[in-house]
């Protein structure tokens, strides 16, 4: 492996959501990470978020299964796990049993609600969680219901991305203590942190809760989506005086809109004007118009035409592995580049390899074959 993460072990439980993405950001830059299934299985070349990762496959109903899982948390840097609250307890492979094969681990639990609270055992995803913070209250037209902003906000932004956070804050600190910790990582905290600068303007009185009223969630007429003439989309928002100043000279827009940019008065009737001179146009040619500018103006590009753009192509954000087209690890490093990414491997196709690294012998891993163990 290599990567700037290369030679930190990570034990993966297989689930779904901003766990996955955490082991594969991890596996990314280097990271070997185990992930451990409960079934044998095909390749499957879309399977992105286990590029890197080493799939096991054992039965964790049967002690022998449990055993060998802890086997693999011993030598561990650090687990992760993304299950309701006491699931992880139920296979005795909690927090307590893991710390006592191995008091250094970081044990990393990521939940939608958390490890306590009156909803911690109840079901949710990504549109629950934001409701719950504001952040969904805050997204859409204003006399429209809340759209769903993908699973973006909480299960990867507040999920994935805090969980990471976590993460490395443990290894950090176990370099002074030579201890690990449980890191509970849970959706709605994350979501809710994110949105500081919000609950800053909250408390100056600069944020209202009327949706498209406020500078950042369409209300300015400067930053929001424009239709152009061919149906496609301009994303505008030169929220600085001087990138708005440009923006007004290209696209033509009234010069006396300089002084009153700020003006929240005017934001409505402006933001009708604008549409109108948007609709001119088509996107590739505002994009033309202004490629190479500050106006703060660019095409939204769709799935398909985000790895061709000129920037995305000259930069390498995105690869293609088997035929599927995806994003190529990030951020970037001077000195401990990553390896390219690879196909992902079939689950369960490490099993054996996995066992005899940890140090069981073959005889042990046919008998556990032969059992149902491995899976």
């Amino acid at each position: 492996m290599s990567g700037p993460l290369a030679g930190l072990r990570v034990v993966e439980m297989a689930g779904l959501g901003p766990a996955p993405l955490a082991g594969q950001f991890l596996a990314d830059l280097g990271a070997e990470v185990i992930l451990v299934g409960r079934k044998s299985g095909p390749a499957d070349p879309a399977d992105i978020n286990n590029r890197g990762k080493r799939p096991v496959a054992l039965n964790l109903k049967a002690p022998e299964g449990v055993a060998a899982a802890r086997a693999m948390i011993r030598r561990a840097d650090v687990l992760i796990e993304g299950f309701r609250p006491g699931v992880m307890e139920r296979l005795g492979l909690g927090p307590e049993d893991c710390a006592a094969d191995n008091p250094g681990l970081v044990y990393a639990r990521m939940t939608g609600w958390g490890q306590d609270g009156p909803l911690a055992q109840t079901a949710g995803h990504d549109i629950n969680y934001l409701g719950l913070t504001g952040f969904l209250h805050s997204i859409g037209r204003a006399n429209e219901a809340p759209p769903p902003p993908l699973n973006i906000g909480a299960d990867y932004g507040g999920g994935t991305m805090f969980l990471l956070f976590g993460i490395m804050a443990a290894l950090f600190e176990r370099q002074t203590s030579g201890k690990g910790q449980v890191v509970d990582a849970a959706m709605v905290d994350g979501a809710s942190a994110m949105m500081a600068l919000i609950h800053s303007w909250i408390g100056r009185g600069h944020w209202t809760e009327t949706r498209e009223a406020n500078l950042l969630d369409g209300g300015a007429p400067f930053y929001r989506t424009y239709e152009c003439a061919d149906g496609k989309f301009l994303a505008v928002g030169p929220l600085e005086p001087q990138f708005f100043a440009e923006l007004v000279q290209l696209a033509g827009l009234p010069e006396d809109h300089c002084a009153t940019q700020m003006d929240a008065a005017q934001w409505p009737d402006r933001r009708d004007t604008y549409a109108e001179v948007f609709r001119r146009k088509t996107r590739d040619e505002w994009a033309a118009i202004f490629d190479g500018s500050d106006a703060c103006a660019t095409p939204v590009m769709t799935w398909s035409e985000a790895p061709k753009h000129p920037h995305n192509v000259a930069r390498g954000t995105f690869t293609e592995v088997g035929g599927i087209t995806q994003a190529a690890p990030a951020p970037r490093f001077s000195r401990s580049v990553p390896a390219p990414v690879a196909a992902p491997p079939a689950p369960g196709s490490q099993t054996e390899a996995v066992l005899r690294d940890i140090g069981y012998a073959e005889d042990d891993i046919a008998q556990m074959r032969q059992s149902g163990i491995l899976t």
